[in-house]
């Protein structure tokens, strides 16, 4: 997308942890000429971010336009995927965001 704005973009890093990985989606938010320029800032950020921590960027980013506003505010939605799946709702979310392995909320 070639509009100047803002753009929220996802980025999956991978965290090596003696026997097992960890894998992490990292949202941020990023004011851009073009989608091209946004995925360029939020993967160098990604690259350094990964080197600093002895992690992985897995080189696989994601982005979506928020809009062109000239501030983001609370509750502004920043990023957002649709996915297609023929699984029932408590199905989708033990196979996509609550399999019993997530890290979240400070843990």
């Amino acid at each position: 997308m070639n509009r100047p704005g803002w753009y929220g973009v996802r980025c999956i890093l991978r965290w090596p942890d003696h026997e097992t990985n960890f894998y992490e989606e990292s949202i941020t938010v990023w004011h851009a000429a073009s989608s091209d320029e946004a995925f360029a800032k939020a993967e160098a950020a990604a690259y350094e971010y990964a080197d600093i921590c002895d992690g992985e960027y897995l080189e696989f980013a994601q982005a979506y336009f928020i809009g062109d506003e000239e501030a983001i505010v609370e509750g502004t939605e920043v990023y957002s995927l649709i996915r297609e799946s023929e699984l029932e709702p408590d199905a989708y979310l033990t196979s996509f965001f609550n399999t019993g392995t997530e890290r979240q909320n400070g843990e």
